[in-house]
Order: structure tokens, then sequence, then C-alpha cells
């Protein structure tokens, strides 16, 4: 039975999706992630997500406020979904920076933006942003840090979920004839400085990560 890695835990849902399709399954958490103690200015009306971690440090702030006067400009499925959940309105979501920042810049240049991110976030929104000479503010929210675990065994798929998960995973452990599943190009990037048996997700989520490998398994 092909057995997979998952570098970040997954739902019940999820797991029970790996495993009812026979393959056998390990999760852990690659990554450890750390609120900032930061203020987050409230008084910008447009603001950016490009994590689900993003939006749990502002609605921790936000706690008793009017939601309502907010525009929210995001990046992924899970993040817009939190989003929603909450009230917020959503005006663009993207499946990756680099198709979100290009929209906002042809559509809202003349627009002031709270750009919420990880201390480790892509230099893609910024770098364009500065280009285009938007009006923005940046603000790191949360920290992302490796918790590497080591497995004395090599595993027939792994997981990966972003560079940093890829860079925490190696410092205990060796690639061997793993063939690794990346959420995108930026992890896959990163994954081909280890190894060339590399997959990529046809959409960034962690479902489709998961079934990609599920269906390589069941049908190789």
């Amino acid at each position: 039975m092909p057995t997979i890695l998952s570098t970040k835990l997954l739902r019940p849902a999820q797991r029970e999706l790996c495993l009812s399709a026979g393959l056998g399954l390990v999760a852990y958490n690659a990554l450890e992630i750390e609120m900032l103690p930061v203020e987050i200015p409230m008084d910008h009306e447009n603001l950016i997500f490009t994590s689900q971690n993003a939006v749990r440090a502002f609605l921790q702030k936000a706690q008793g406020r009017d939601l309502s006067p907010y525009r929210v400009f995001c990046v992924g499925q899970r993040t817009a979904a939190l989003l929603g959940a909450h009230g917020l309105q959503l005006i663009k979501s993207c499946d990756y920076a680099s198709q979100l920042a290009p929209y906002i810049v042809e559509n809202h240049p003349e627009k002031k933006f709270l750009f919420l991110c990880g201390q480790q976030r892509s230099q893609v929104l910024p770098e364009l942003f500065d280009k285009a000479g938007m009006d923005y503010r940046e603000v790191a929210v949360y920290s992302s840090h490796p918790r590497p675990r080591a497995y004395r065994r090599e595993f027939d798929g792994i997981l990966f979920f972003s560079p940093l998960g890829i860079r925490s995973h190696m410092m205990e452990n060796s690639l061997g004839d793993s063939l690794l599943f990346c959420i995108g190009d930026t992890t896959a990037e990163e994954a081909a400085k280890h190894s060339k048996n590399i997959m990529i997700a046809k959409r960034p989520t962690v479902e489709n990560v998961l079934v990609q490998a599920i269906n390589h398994f069941r049908y190789d």
C-alpha cells in the first residue's frame, strides 16, 4: 500500500478521502504559526489578505467593530471562505498573488490599501505595487517558524504547501525517491532544489494536492 506524508495536518474529511482511497497517511505540521504583537491600523477601508492567518489576526483586532465598511481582496479559496463567514465584503479573490496584484493595479489604482501578511510573504505583490506607484501600507501580523520532525523511512509521496515547509522538512529528512506534490509554482521551485520528482497541483488548494496524490497512486 503506498503511503504519503503530508507536511500539514489534514481536516477529518481530507484524511478520510485519503484513507478511503487505500493510501497510507502520515501527517504533521512542518511549520508553527506565531501571531505577532503588532498594531493593526483600522482606518483603511481596502484590505488585502494572502493567507487565513492574516485574516485571523485582523478579526481578533476587529472584535466588536462594524465590518461593513471594509472592502477586501484576497488570495485563496479558504481565505475567501473565512472572510465571507465573518460578513466581510469580498471584492476580488484569486488563486495567486500574481493574479490579484495586476487586478488591483488595473482596476483600483487610485485607492489606498492595507496589506496584512506574514513575515515570510512573497515579493510578488509589493514589487508590482511599488512599480505601479500604488498607495499601500504593509503590516506583518504573523510569522512562520520551522517545526522539523525526523522520519527514518521513505514515503511514496510527500505533500508540500509552502517553500518554508520544504526547508523545515529538509532540516531532519532526505527525500530519496519520493514523489513531491506541491501546491503551487513557488513551492515547486523550492522543491526543485532537492528533487526532480515533482507534480504541481492544478489549483492551489490542500484538497487539490491531496486528490492529485490519490489519483496518481490509485492509477499508477
